[in-house]
């Protein structure tokens, strides 16, 4: 069993900042990578952010410059700091993360997502 907790959601107002985190735990060696992913009514669900284990980030354009993903691997948590937030990030946020189960196999887990309302 692993499971991902996720927190930080909420209401927020446009020029607004929030931080997520997520954090794993459970029965693993380690973890390869987390991420971030969002998805708005009617919309496929599309990566935000993501970080290797060793600290390689990749962000969707439409975030560039004002959301930053970072990591404590000692707590095996990930963060998001959303800045400068925009009616458009209005979504459910979920975190994933690649797990290594075994010395041979690594499994995808899937947080229950948090509400994120960018409204004035």
């Amino acid at each position: 069993q692993v499971q991902l907790v996720e927190s930080g959601g909420g209401l927020v107002q446009p020029g607004g900042s929030l931080r997520l985190s997520c954090a794993a735990s459970g029965s693993f060696y380690s973890i390869n990578a987390m991420g971030w992913y969002r998805q708005a009514p009617g919309k496929q669900r599309e990566l935000v952010a993501a970080i290797t284990s060793g600290g390689s980030t990749n962000y969707a354009d439409s975030v560039k410059g004002r959301f930053t993903i970072s990591r404590d691997n000692a707590k095996n948590t990930v963060y998001l700091q959303m800045n400068s937030l925009k009616s458009e990030d209005t979504a459910v946020y979920y975190c994933n993360a690649q797990v290594r189960r075994t010395t041979y196999r690594n499994d995808n887990y899937w947080g229950q997502g948090t509400q994120v309302t960018v409204s004035s």
